[in-house]
């Protein structure tokens, strides 16, 4: 018995069709092609730079907002995110732009908050390759100094501490780094004098005094150092007990030592610190150099 569905079928066409280089139904354009020594086939990005490059015009990209939601990224800590957005940002900005600079910068500190430090000071050095005398450049030059520390490269990190300080002296955070960067080569006394400057123009953190008093206790001045590190200590229990109070609603009861952040941290904007909980046998928090926040956040 024959199916009926048989009688119902469509003669598709029998033809030769077209040849295998019809241009119309190339999928991969000449103009589309890359040098296979270059490029690497497998590196999925390549062909999406090709399409910015061609069909995306400078003038159409607001450079300014996207480094703007390269500084969201960062602040809800999608930092792989911020990094890939400050890239394209400074892509599309005018070539060795302030733009471009503040880019960069914020590049590098998304790098950093990945502690991809190698990164990190190679997107400072192009920033600073812009314009080493620029708004952005004090920043870029503290933050190179930060990156190149962590990086272990100490010696590199003590000159960009100094350029710092030089591009911009109302900088706090650069005098901290130097003065950090001082006791670390034993230079105790000018040390106290980058941290008193730190201090005075507003960077009044736990850690600068602790820092602080460190380098008196090693110029010998231990009695000055014992206040400075009791004044640190009470400005650390009082942000414990503020946390507290504003995590929990209510102040901690009598003898109770409040959880906090320890170390690392600084001003908003920022590195963020170090977590965890400390009571009076906790070890005193990790000695670290300032990181400075990215550009406009």
């Amino acid at each position: 018995m024959t199916d009926e569905r048989d009688g119902d079928r469509h003669e598709f066409s029998a033809g030769q069709g077209v040849d295998a280089d019809y241009e119309e139904f190339t999928l991969d354009p000449e103009e589309l092609d890359a040098d296979p020594n270059t490029v690497d086939p497998v590196d999925s990005r390549v062909l999406t730079d090709i399409l910015d490059k061609r069909n995306v015009e400078s003038d159409a990209i607001d450079v300014e907002r996207l480094i703007d939601v390269g500084l969201s990224y960062m602040g809800i800590n999608r930092f792989e995110e911020a990094t890939e957005t400050f890239e394209r940002a400074a892509h599309f900005a005018e070539e060795d732009s302030l733009e471009a600079q503040e880019a960069w910068v914020n590049k590098g500190a998304a790098h950093a908050e990945l502690e991809e430090y190698d990164e990190a000071i190679g997107a400072y050095e192009e920033a600073l390759r812009i314009d080493d005398d620029s708004e952005h450049a004090a920043t870029a030059e503290t933050n190179l100094a930060y990156a190149l520390w962590e990086f272990g490269r100490t010696e590199q990190a003590l000159e960009h501490a100094e350029r710092a300080v030089e591009t911009d002296p109302r900088f706090a955070e650069a005098w901290y780094n130097r003065g950090f960067l001082l006791v670390e080569r034993g230079l105790a006394e000018d040390a106290v004098t980058c941290f008193d400057n730190a201090i005075r123009l507003g960077y009044r953190s736990a850690g600068v005094l602790e820092e602080k008093a460190r380098a008196l206790e090693e110029a010998g001045e231990h009695e000055q150092a014992e206040e400075v590190a009791d004044r640190a200590d009470e400005i650390r229990r009082e942000a414990e007990e503020q946390m507290v109070e504003e995590q929990t609603g209510q102040a901690p009861g009598p003898g109770g030592q409040a959880g906090g952040r320890g170390g690392r941290g600084g001003q908003a904007g920022g590195r963020g610190g170090q977590g965890g909980e400390r009571d009076e046998a906790a070890e005193p928090p990790e000695r670290e150099l300032q990181g400075e926040g990215p550009e406009g956040f």
